[in-house]
């Protein structure tokens, strides 16, 4: 029993920091969207104004979770490695996302006066308005950690050759961030500065490959402090 009990620690001890990642996430997010009722900065550009709301985009919005969830569990179960870049590639965005948010408390007031209509998509907004506050918005968690997935995706051994995979992926990514902007969650600055922080991290650690890079260093030290 204790070499089981060894042997699953051993094969699924990767998922300690994921688990406590969530948890401080989740609280510290929930912590703000207490506090930050009344936004001291109001994001605000000129295309927003321009950009229509089109309500049918709420169902891409919502998909958002699912594209996030499973490529991660899937790279959870199949590649430790892959899976390590993908997690540090959304929490250190995260981080920088509830690290903003609470030194510079930020909103919008770009949703309409008024949502007109009984059809599917317009309950899913009206439903999305009452449980998430036009508060804490910069940057776009939604659109980073969609380029996030989207780039575990295609750079993943195991789904290289998944040319349909990686199509669908795109698609769905670049519906994603549409629609933060489409159906008024987002502001066009809150969209872009997220992808900017994405291109850094991707370069961080696809590029330059700092997860293996220190992992690496790990074990040289290891290596020297054993013999």
């Amino acid at each position: 029993m204790k070499e089981k009990v060894s042997a699953f620690y051993q094969k699924y001890n990767h998922a300690i920091p994921l688990v406590c990642y969530a948890a401080i996430y989740l609280s510290w997010f929930a912590f703000l969207e207490r506090t930050v009722t009344k936004p001291e900065y109001l994001i605000h550009t000129d295309l927003d104004d321009v950009i229509p709301f089109v309500k049918v985009f709420v169902i891409p919005y919502y998909l958002w979770f699912g594209y996030v969830i499973i490529p991660v569990m899937y790279l959870f179960f199949k590649s430790r490695e892959e899976y390590w870049r993908a997690f540090i590639f959304l929490s250190v965005g995260m981080t920088v996302f509830l690290i903003v948010s609470t030194i510079w408390p930020n909103g919008h007031d770009l949703r309409p006066a008024y949502l007109l209509g009984d059809d599917l998509c317009t309950n899913l907004i009206r439903s999305l308005y009452k449980t998430d506050t036009p508060t804490n918005l910069w940057p776009s968690i939604h659109v980073y950690n969609s380029l996030g997935v989207h780039f575990a995706i295609i750079r993943s051994d195991l789904l290289k050759d998944k040319k349909w995979i990686h199509n669908g992926s795109l698609i769905l990514c670049l519906s994603i961030i549409a629609s933060t902007m489409l159906i008024k969650q987002h502001s066009v600055f809150d969209v872009m500065t997220a992808v900017l922080m994405s291109i850094v991290m991707y370069y961080l650690i696809y590029n330059r490959d700092v997860v293996t890079a220190y992992r690496a260093n790990r074990e040289a030290r290891k290596a020297r402090v054993r013999y």
